[in-house]
């Protein structure tokens, strides 16, 4: 049973929704979102992840780049 299953709340300073995901802390960091965690990972709502997802989508598209065969 993961920490989503057991009810976590989002990580995301201020917000007290149900989380959605489970992330890497230092990407959703670096992608500009305040979080209170410590751990390795960081739980997010579905309104932060979609905020997530926006502002990292040029590091997420590089990545992916990276990894292409041609």
């Amino acid at each position: 049973m993961g920490v989503i299953a057991k009810g976590a709340k989002c990580n995301v300073d201020g917000c007290t929704n149900d989380g959605t995901r489970s992330l890497n802390t230092a990407r959703v960091e670096t992608a500009g979102l305040k979080v209170n965690s410590t751990g390795k990972k960081t739980v997010l709502c579905k309104s932060h992840y979609k905020e997530y997802k926006k502002e990292s989508k040029d590091d997420r598209a590089l990545e992916r780049a990276r990894y292409d065969k041609f």
